[in-house]
């Protein structure tokens, strides 16, 4: 198998193209990375920045450069002992403005389309307006007033032969079955070719063997547009126009007879009758698990994996599928099939292969699914918490508590969360699956009188309370992983529920695959109805946590930032060292492989925003002075949001029970800002450069409006507050503007300067720790210098790779400690990490992890480790919670070596008397005679420590 050393991820666009990734991957292999890791490369919307709406599986994106551009990288990096790995989204398309040939065709065609059975599309509605139809609510108003308005529109496309129904950007085929009648439209004698055109679609029907005939048709009216231009259709388009009573009517009556219902974006969530990506309405989830669309999707990379163009796969969101179990499986075995294909220099190898999966503690990946790991969340988790201080848990609680005016933990939170979006975002998937449910229950006499609006409410408390993203049945019956989980969602229902809801409670229970069914042989399998509601369950739970918790609850919860990151839960305050190199110990035992990871394309905040943030668990009660005072420092900048505020009100003042103040942000909203600004100064920021100040304002403003957003509390997505969302601005820059030199902007800086070099001590552990761990080290591009990044779009800025090239060396990166705030000190222990994977690749991917006992005055603030192959050993040291140890008299991240006193490690047996070498520093450390070796001997020069003996690059 072509296992990676490290990768490197890199997010193409239109203006970062396979040959601008080829224009620097001399540095990517100088650097020391295995395989780069590109994010979606098919077909994609035009202009998509992200390529996660697909609108094309079978060929590679021309505005990333197409195959050829593909095939340029990929032998590039071959030749430089590189490899690619790439992104691949199974679970949805891109569907907005009539670029998806394969949606354009369901909409002409409905159910009886070439690509019906692609989508999964609910063609038996409920609701009789939408049986046999999609549900199209791209209207900006409702339909009535935008037809009315003239904004819906038929349109002819003489390059095609067709016409649609226009909107904005969107286009709606029109079925060709009712094109005798559009042609019709106008007198014969005025257009008596339309009249002649109109019978070569006499007695069309959308039965699939007419299609062949309706093409015909198609070809004759496209050739005539072509020959006569399109003045004859004028009057089609006149008959049909929105500007006067009878034509309108006319146009109304033709858009009722489609197999598409346009309506109003605000419908969505409660009358969308197909699956969606979370409840995002330009993509439409797709049917992997039928083998015909498996095929048409997985064509494109099972080639370019067997012609050696591509060496592993990245699978995006696999909760989203049917059965992920399935779909990983015959995935792996359709590689598999491929493998004889490859260049002979390529050695058959077997596909690296992974998933994008969040894992709640104590959740594992099931190994049955025949894949590598995941990308690293839970890894960024573990990392994460193990930078926390657990001693000011109680303190930040505490003031979280009084500023919000609520005593709610963060499961609370979730709780709140995840009602409101099943109620408002998700409502038309959760009646989806009660539906099933309550079609079960009308089988039997005994469940029969179970309604649906309560099964419905049964079936929302499971999914408020169920603990992980999905379960993952076998043959329709939960696994043992899936009992547990379920048990405890079963446990907080009911407790929700009335009493007279627990025996429907019961039914749902044992029909979501927890008991046998009712009436059939003993050991028969669930039937297809009881599968099929278990899926539906699976793919309620799996978005509502997504949406609730990743994009709801962390930006309602603030206690500390810093935990509020995907894949994390910010209940979990810490993590001890134990429990860390316990997390280790297991991914190296089921999942060697898998990717660790400490930042994404999709993370909340940058690593290095995280790392600074984490500081303040260490010197909590100075941290909530410090806001109570910039709090009533900046009360009088506060704007009325919408009425007048109360006077004088700050976060140093206990809110009382009840509405939120009137002002904005808010008070919680406001101490989350500060954190904001606190973990993403950047360390060259001059607090008196007014334009540098602005910029970085911009860079705010735009988090703050997402963060507002997300939140759903004062304004939302889908009801924006202008007014709220423009005080709240109004609020942040003028707290930044120049007139406030003197006063909260020096304060700001100077704070930032106090915890600054904790901070970069906490990322260069991180960092070290990621590489050096049992996996697959992952670096999201540019974070090879300090990473200050927001959400996207702040995390997807470009990359000056330039920079990053001339400044790659081969000196130790303790040389950068005087100027260890430009990152080229975290650039070299980058560096000199993966070249030591390079050098020693069985020492990292396959060595055996040892965690070194810390001893001494100090060992709380040290974590240690070893990574042994054989006779080989690596000694991992790393400095942690160091904000307690910093002198103040020194400007750079680094623990006096007298502070460490008696501290020391406790070296592996085999070690005793072997001279070892810092990789990082020119430090060479010796045991003493017990084999102790003494932090104040290793951690003279740089906060970490890799040592080895011979035979690696070092100082």
């Amino acid at each position: 198998m072509t296992v990676p050393r490290s990768t490197l991820r890199l997010q193409l666009h239109r203006g970062f193209t396979f040959d601008n990734a080829l224009a620097h991957v001399d540095y990517f292999a100088a650097l020391g990375v295995s395989h780069l890791y590109l994010s979606p490369i098919t077909t994609a919307m035009p202009g998509s920045l992200h390529g996660y709406d697909t609108i094309d599986y079978a060929h590679v994106n021309p505005e990333l450069g197409g195959e050829p551009a593909l095939l340029r990288l990929s032998e590039a990096a071959h030749a430089r002992q590189m490899g690619l790995i790439v992104d691949i989204v199974p679970n949805h398309m891109g569907i907005a403005e009539g670029h998806n040939a394969w949606w354009l065709d369901i909409l002409e065609w409905g159910r009886h389309a070439t690509y019906a059975r692609f989508f999964d599309v609910d063609w038996h509605s409920p609701d009789p307006a939408l049986r046999g139809k999609v549900h199209a609510p791209c209207l900006g108003g409702p339909y009535g007033e935008e037809l009315a308005a003239g904004r819906i529109t038929l349109s002819f496309d003489a390059t095609q032969g067709r016409f649609s129904a226009r909107y904005a950007d969107h286009r709606f085929p029109i079925c060709p079955v009712d094109y005798p009648q559009l042609l019709r439209s106008v007198p014969a004698a005025e257009h008596p070719e339309l009249t002649a055109l109109a019978e070569r679609f006499d007695g069309l029907t959308v039965q699939p063997e007419h299609r062949q005939r309706a093409q015909a048709a198609l070809d004759a009216l496209r050739a005539f547009a072509s020959d006569h231009g399109t003045q004859p259709f004028e009057a089609v388009l006149a008959a049909h126009a929105p500007n006067a009573p009878a034509s309108r009517e006319r146009l109304h009556r033709l858009l009722e007879r489609q197999f598409f219902r346009l309506a109003w974006w605000r419908t969505a969530a409660d009358e969308v009758n197909w699956r969606r990506f979370f409840d995002i309405g330009t993509l439409a989830a797709v049917r992997t698990e039928r083998m015909e669309v498996f095929d048409a999707i997985h064509a494109l990379p099972l080639r370019l994996f067997a012609q050696g163009v591509i060496d592993g796969l990245r699978i995006d969101h696999v909760d989203g599928l049917v059965d992920p179990r399935e779909y990983c499986q015959r995935l792996r075995e359709k590689l598999a099939e491929r493998e004889a294909e490859r260049p002979p220099q390529l050695d058959r190898s077997r596909a690296y292969v992974v998933v994008e999966k969040i894992l709640a503690r104590g959740e594992a990946l099931p190994a049955e699914w025949g894949i590598d790991g995941t990308t690293g969340y839970d890894f960024m988790n573990d990392v994460g918490a193990l930078l926390h201080d657990p001693q000011g848990e109680a303190a930040l609680t505490a003031a979280w508590a009084e500023l919000s005016g609520s005593g709610e933990t963060f499961a609370d939170a979730g709780y709140a969360a995840r009602r409101k979006i099943l109620a408002e975002n998700l409502s038309s998937e959760l009646d989806r699956a009660a539906r099933g449910l309550h079609r079960i229950a009308r089988e039997q006499a005994a469940t029969r009188d179970y309604t649906f609006t309560a099964i419905r409410r049964v079936l929302t408390e499971l999914a408020v309370y169920f603990p992980v993203y999905r379960m993952y049945p076998q043959s329709g019956m939960r696994t043992a992983a899936d009992e547990a989980n379920f048990r405890q969602a079963l446990a907080g229902a009911r407790c929700s529920l009335a009493r007279g809801d627990h025996a429907v409670l019961a039914f749902v229970d044992a029909s979501l695959g927890g008991g046998p069914e009712r009436g059939a042989p003993v050991g028969a399998p669930p039937s297809r109805e009881r599968r099929t509601a278990a899926t539906l369950f699976a793919q309620v739970t799996a978005p509502l946590a997504a949406k609730a918790i990743e994009d709801t609850a962390f930006y309602r919860y603030g206690r500390l930032l810093s935990r509020n990151e995907v894949g994390a839960n910010p209940g979990e305050f810490a993590l001890g060292v134990d429990a860390f190199h316990e997390a280790n110990l297991e991914r190296a035992r089921r999942f060697p492989y898998a990717m660790v990871a400490t930042a994404t394309h999709d993370h909340k905040r940058g690593e290095d925003v995280r790392a600074r943030l984490a500081v303040l668990s260490e010197i909590a009660d100075e941290w909530i002075a410090k806001l109570r005072a910039w709090s009533t420092l900046n009360a009088p900048l506060r704007r009325p949001s919408s009425s007048p505020s109360p006077a004088g009100l700050s976060l140093a003042c206990t809110p009382l029970p009840g509405p939120a103040p009137d002002w904005a942000p808010g008070p919680a909203a406001e101490a989350m800002l500060y954190q904001t600004l606190v973990g993403a100064w950047p360390y060259d920021l001059d607090f008196t450069d007014a334009d540098a100040i602005h910029a970085f304002a911009e860079r705010i403003a735009t988090w703050q409006l997402k963060a507002s957003r997300e939140a759903k509390l004062e304004t939302s997505w889908h009801a924006p507050d202008e007014a709220y969302e423009a005080a709240s601005r109004a609020f942040l820059f003028d707290i930044l503007a120049p007139q406030r030199r003197d006063g909260f902007l020096q304060e700001l800086a100077g704070f930032v300067a106090r915890i600054e070099r904790a901070g970069a001590i906490n990322s260069l552990l991180q960092t070290l720790l990621r590489l050096t761990s049992p996996g697959v080290p992952d670096l999201y591009q540019g974070t090879e210098l300090w990473d200050f990044s927001l959400v996207d779009p702040d995390n997807r800025r470009p990359v000056d790779f330039d920079k990053l090239s001339a400044w790659l060396v081969d000196t130790p990166p303790s040389e950068q400690l005087h100027n260890w705030r430009d990152g080229r000190i975290k650039l070299g222990v980058v560096h000199r990490a993966l070249t030591l994977r390079a050098v020693s690749p069985a020492l990292f991917l396959e060595g055996s992890y040892i965690p070194l006992a810390v001893l001494g005055a100090r060992a709380r603030h040290a974590i240690a480790f070893a990574r042994q192959h054989g006779d080989a050993y690596a000694i991992v040291i790393g400095t942690r919670l160091a904000a307690s140890l910093m002198p103040a008299s020194s400007d750079v991240p680094l623990v006096d070596p007298a502070a460490w006193e008696d501290t020391s490690i406790e070296l592996p047996a085999a070690l005793a008397g072997r001279a070892l070498f810092d990789c990082m520093s020119p430090a060479a450390p010796k045991a003493d005679e017990t084999g102790r070796l003494f932090l104040r001997d290793v951690l003279t020069a740089l906060p970490v420590a890799l040592l080895v003996e011979e035979g690696v690059p070092r100082a």
